[in-house]
């Protein structure tokens, strides 16, 4: 082929090179909208709003507000899906309190979480605030503070603390209860009972042993003081 042949193929004979049609995806359909991007037709069926929620439900128990996000980024109508959502409350397939009183029994005497994560984890998954306040007021203070020494206890008895500074520990100690959701007040006192069962004393510090949701959004109570 000579050099003006292939020039002229090159460029379609005026001397213009052809544009590239739509990039294609893989066995020639057009490449899919990003993740996330909701659907060009809304749905507006109820059973495929319904077969969403209950493909949700199947994996584990959800709030009305999860529901509700699976179904709008799925691209489900707002009527359809605040009516999809009635029904489900209707039938007790929604119940947040029943939600909130189950995730705050097993949260805490599996994984040791205190009140304060708790409540922010609740708030997070879009539980109504007086929902959390209640839920998280059925946790004992005392069995609260008898997890917290349990986890204390349990994190002295390895090797990582042997050794070191009583000073240092109860930061270490206290800094871990924080995490977990407990309040300064209760992981300092917990902290300092447990070295001293260790012949380690600490300072008493006056330190308020109270719940504070502000962050979270709540007003506080003498519930959870």
């Amino acid at each position: 082929m000579t050099d003006q042949a292939m020039t002229e193929r090159a460029t379609n004979g005026d001397g213009e090179r052809p544009r590239r049609g739509r990039r294609r995806g893989r066995r020639g359909y057009p490449d899919r909208a990003p993740v996330g991007e909701s659907p060009k037709q809304p749905i507006a069926d109820p059973e495929q709003a319904r077969a969403i929620c209950l493909s949700q439900l199947a994996w584990a128990p959800r709030t009305g507000s999860q529901l509700a996000t699976a179904m709008r980024r799925r691209g489900v109508t707002d009527e359809v899906a605040e009516a999809i959502l009635a029904r489900f409350e209707d039938v007790g397939l929604i119940d947040d309190a029943a939600f909130a009183a189950a995730w705050v029994e097993t949260r805490h005497s599996g994984r040791g979480v205190g009140r304060r994560k708790l409540a922010q984890e609740l708030l997070n998954r879009g539980v109504a605030g007086d929902l959390v306040r209640s839920a998280v007021d059925s946790l004992p203070v005392d069995t609260e503070r008898a997890t917290a020494l349990a986890l204390v206890n349990r994190r002295l008895a390895t090797t990582a603390f042997a050794g070191q500074p009583a000073a240092l520990r109860a930061r270490r100690l206290v800094g871990m209860l924080a995490r977990k959701g407990y309040p300064a007040g209760l992981a300092y006192d917990v902290v300092r009972e447990a070295l001293l069962t260790q012949g380690a004393e600490l300072p008493e510090v006056e330190i308020p042993i109270e719940l504070d949701l502000d962050e979270a959004g709540l007003e506080p109570s003498g519930g959870l003081n």
